[in-house]
């Protein structure tokens, strides 16, 4: 039940923002104000690079105890299940972070 109102609202501000940033573009982008924008945005991808690869780092080691304690639970049937959902919040926490680029791109173009 949670998964699914986190989609809906996920779904929900892509298509406000996806409204918001169509509303308020209406011309065509000059070179000096892509030059401008790319002068902005270098700083912001480089924090970005950096929280994505440790954001990474942590996951795979998220991964390794949730893999651990699910071999260890044994007949545990809630700690067996805590390690599936911990596994599953991981793989989408992965993907939220390794996809932000294309949805922005996406938006920007």
């Amino acid at each position: 039940m949670k998964v699914q109102k986190l989609a809906a609202l996920a779904l929900i501000s892509y298509m406000l923002v996806l409204q918001i940033v169509t509303a308020q573009f209406n011309g065509t982008i000059s070179q000096e104000e892509r030059e401008t924008f790319d002068t902005i945005l270098e700083p912001v991808l480089k924090i970005y690079n950096l929280v994505k690869y440790a954001a990474t780092f942590i996951a795979v080691i998220m991964l390794v105890l949730a893999g651990v304690s699910y071999i260890t639970s044994g007949s545990n049937p809630g700690k067996r299940e805590s390690s599936k959902n911990t596994i599953m919040y991981v793989f989408i926490g992965l993907a939220i972070i390794w996809a932000a680029p294309w949805f922005v791109q996406f938006i920007v173009n």
